[in-house]
């Protein structure tokens, strides 16, 4: 059986390869190419060269776009993380019962598509802010900017707390009975013992957090559209109205050369990160 594997892996990994392929590597090469051509399709393009750039670096709404989504990126991240551990603490301890009850109520939201998320959040923040007599949704900023906040925390928080859950119980009882024995307080515990050992999923759910942060597309699409005027747009957003709702040729060029910043910003970040928690994990 095994050297049959050997033999033959090229040919199972070649349906994975080829759709890899198709779907996303010649995909991303085209659409880098595009990014320095004028073009309404992809069969009738004009170079231009780093025109598209240097127009979509100086666009005002894009840099708008750019710390809106770092503020929205940081926070949530903090939030979702913090929140998510704390909850993974509190429902992997043996005292508390019902708690897959509890795990299966706090995942549900993730299974809840975006756009349907945003819509229901919509309606429900505008129900509140009339009743307080504030600007609903689509004038206020701010209350636009906290919206995005609570619908992604109630979003990815219940899958954040799973991956929290695995890491706490895969941490040896031996340890935990160890820092006991010498006296250590819960706090002691969680922060001497707990934590070092979470590293890896901490990692994981940072990245997580952060690539989805950037990302963030259906749910600002839904819950804000960008209003007012841009101000709650993220750079997801904000290439797609580039792309398909400003008019003239030279806007798609702009709106690929946007996507491809994007992608390097994204790719950037999230190697910054992982090189940071990793580091934080040998050391530990």
């Amino acid at each position: 059986m095994g050297k049959a594997l050997k033999r033959w892996w090229p040919l199972f990994m070649l349906p994975t390869c080829l759709a890899f392929m198709i779907g996303f590597v010649i995909p991303f090469i085209q659409g880098f190419y595009l990014s320095f051509c004028q073009f309404i399709t992809i069969n009738n393009t004009h170079f231009v060269g780093i025109e598209n750039y240097v127009r979509a670096l100086s666009d005002p709404q894009f840099a708008t776009s750019f710390f809106f989504t770092v503020a929205f990126a940081f926070l949530s991240t903090v939030l979702i993380n913090v929140i998510a551990l704390a909850i993974a603490q509190a429902l992997t301890r043996k005292a508390l019962k019902g708690t897959n009850i509890f795990r299966t109520i706090f995942f549900m939201p993730n299974l809840i598509g975006g756009i349907v998320l945003g819509y229901i959040w919509q309606i429900l923040i505008n129900c509140l802010l009339s009743n307080v007599g504030a600007q609903l949704i689509a004038l206020n900023s701010a209350a636009g900017f906290w919206g995005l906040i609570i619908l992604t925390l109630w979003q990815q928080v219940g899958y954040m707390m799973i991956i929290y859950i695995a890491g706490l119980q895969s941490i040896p009882s031996d340890y935990i009975e160890a820092a006991k024995v010498d006296g250590a307080t819960a706090w002691q515990t969680f922060w001497k013992v707990k934590i070092p050992n979470l590293m890896p999923t901490i990692t994981i759910c940072l990245f997580l957090s952060i690539t989805n942060g950037f990302k963030l597309f259906d749910q600002n699409l839904a819950l804000t559209g960008g209003a007012p005027a841009h101000s709650t747009e993220m750079l997801a957003l904000n290439i797609y109205n580039t792309f398909y709702s400003r008019a003239g040729i030279a806007w798609q060029g702009i709106g690929q050369a946007k996507a491809v910043v994007f992608c390097i910003l994204v790719v950037a970040i999230s190697m910054i990160q992982l090189k940071a928690t990793r580091s934080k994990e040998v050391q530990q």
